[in-house]
């Protein structure tokens, strides 16, 4: 299985350094060159172009909300591929997604994807902090998709990263607990919660 985050912002940073901590590879790529950013990372960390990370099976989305049709287009398909929404539509006016959850709006951007929503209820500053808490739980990772192989494979991924997995559900359903909404913020959004195992 193949990995890639698109963005490497505050976001993707934190993901991209919680592969390197478990020594997983992960293509990361943007907009603008990412070698020494990603060297500082660690050494499972590649960087390449957008062209080639969408190529990987699995595709971490860590881009602001209103660029994804525009990875959307980069592919030539996205059958068969996972992509992870990590995304937040805060301030998208409703109309705008026509009346749907963010994550179902982006997706038909990804024809034939199977698209799940996590990593985004997480403030970057707390993501980046890793899957342990002070405590000694495992920092909760939501997971969320239409797709219950593709929800389950990504829970998976976020319990191989040292996270708790919680799957909260179809996207219109339990999803909806992380995704922005106009100018609020859904609930769960900004919970920094932990499981002891």
């Amino acid at each position: 299985m193949s990995y890639a985050i698109i963005g490497l912002g505050k976001i993707g940073t934190a993901i991209a350094q919680a592969f390197a901590h478990k020594g997983l590879e992960v293509i990361v790529a943007g907009r603008r060159s990412l070698d020494a950013l990603a060297a500082q990372i660690g050494p499972s960390v590649v960087p390449r172009r957008v062209d080639d990370a969408v190529k990987a099976d699995v595709v971490i989305l860590a881009v602001p909300f209103a660029t994804h049709s525009e990875i959307g287009r980069t592919a030539e398909s996205w059958h068969g591929k996972v992509v992870i929404d990590a995304t937040n539509a805060f301030g998208v006016p409703p109309e705008e997604l026509g009346g749907l959850p963010s994550t179902a709006a982006l997706a038909m951007s990804f024809p034939g994807a199977k698209v799940v929503k996590a990593f985004n209820h997480l403030p970057a500053s707390v993501l980046a902090k890793g899957a342990r808490t002070p405590q000694g739980g495992r920092r909760v990772v939501f997971v969320s998709s239409d797709d219950d192989a593709a929800s389950a494979s990504v829970a998976v991924l976020v319990d191989k990263l040292g996270f708790a997995p919680i799957e909260l559900g179809k996207i219109d359903e339990g999803g909806l607990l992380v995704q922005a909404r106009g100018s609020t913020w859904a609930q769960l959004i900004f919970q920094d919660l932990a499981k002891f195992d």
